[in-house]
């Protein structure tokens, strides 16, 4: 019975270590390791795109690459940050939100009505 539980704990070190090294691989931040931070950006469900309230610029995919601007291009609609459904990001406050795009996208799904169960989203 000691082997036994002498291979499990060794299992388990091997384990940690394999999960501390992917960790430290990965530049894209976990919500599990995230912390409370000071609001810096709003995400817009319906846009996937950022606002950065520090640099006053918006953060958007064109033609498959991320763009800062002082204003959204004209195919958005004319949309801006007083309009429809906006998300306050309290989970990231680096120069770079949208290596957190999938993570925001499951958290915060688009919905036409503006209705979120998550108590940081907006609707305005």
């Amino acid at each position: 019975m000691k082997r036994i539980e002498k291979v499990f704990l060794l299992m388990l070190i091997l384990t940690s270590f394999i999960t501390n090294a992917q960790t430290a691989d990965n530049q894209v931040p976990s919500a599990a390791d995230a912390k409370k931070t000071e609001l810096r950006y709003y995400y817009f469900p319906n846009l996937e795109a950022y606002f950065d309230l520090k640099e006053k610029v918006y953060l958007y995919k064109e033609q498959g690459e991320w763009v800062e601007a002082e204003e959204l291009p004209k195919n958005y609609g004319g949309y801006s940050l007083y309009n429809k459904v906006k998300v306050n990001i309290t989970d990231y406050d680096g120069d770079e939100p949208y290596l957190m795009i999938d993570i925001h996208k499951k958290k915060y799904p688009y919905n036409s009505k503006g209705r979120f169960t998550n108590q940081t989203a907006s609707s305005e």
